[in-house]
C-alpha cells in the first residue's frame, strides 16, 4: 500500500445532492422546497409563536385570574410539624440558620409559625411572623419569640 493508491472504504463517500441543477437530475426547479413563499427563500425564519396566519394561542385563549405584587409567600410551619422537627435534629432554637443547615428552608425563605397542633418544648424562635394562637401557645410552653424583619 502506497499513498498513491490510498482509498475510502467502498461505500462510506456519498457523492452530495446537486440542487437545482435542471430538471433532468430530479432535483430542479423548486430544489426540493416547495412552492413559492418565505420557506423556501434564503435566510427564512419564522417568529416563535407564529401559527402560519392563524391567531396564535396567547390571544386566543383569555387572561385569567390575578397575581398580587406585594405578596409575601412564608414557609410555614405548624406546631406539631415544629415538635416533630425539634425532636428529630436535636433542635432548642428554631431559627433561620438551624433551619438551613437540616434542608428545611432555604437562604431567602421566610418563615411563619402557624398553631395547628400542640407544642410542649421549650424553644426559642427567631422567624418572620407567628400566628395569635400560636404565640399563646409557645409562650405557654415556656419558650420566646423574636420576629425578624
Amino acid at each position: 500500500m502506497k499513498l498513491h493508491n490510498l482509498q475510502p472504504a467502498a461505500g462510506s463517500v456519498h457523492k452530495e445532492k446537486r440542487l437545482g441543477r435542471g430538471e433532468a437530475s430530479g432535483k430542479g426547479g423548486t430544489s426540493t422546497k416547495g412552492n413559492k413563499g418565505g420557506q423556501s427563500r434564503a435566510g427564512y425564519k419564522s417568529k416563535p409563536a407564529h401559527e402560519g396566519g392563524q391567531m396564535p394561542i396567547q390571544r386566543r385563549v383569555p387572561k385569567r385570574g390575578f397575581k398580587n405584587a406585594s405578596r409575601v409567600a412564608y414557609k410555614v410551619f405548624n406546631l406539631a410539624q415544629i415538635e416533630l422537627v425539634a425532636g428529630k435534629y436535636n433542635i432548642t432554637d428554631f431559627n433561620l440558620e438551624n433551619l438551613y443547615i437540616n434542608g428545611l428552608v432555604s437562604r431567602t425563605d421566610k418563615v411563619k409559625i402557624l398553631a395547628n397542633g400542640e407544642i410542649t418544648t421549650k424553644l426559642n424562635f427567631k422567624v418572620h411572623a407567628v400566628s395569635t394562637k400560636a404565640k399563646e401557645a409557645i409562650e405557654a410552653a415556656g419558650g420566646t419569640i423574636e420576629i425578624l424583619k
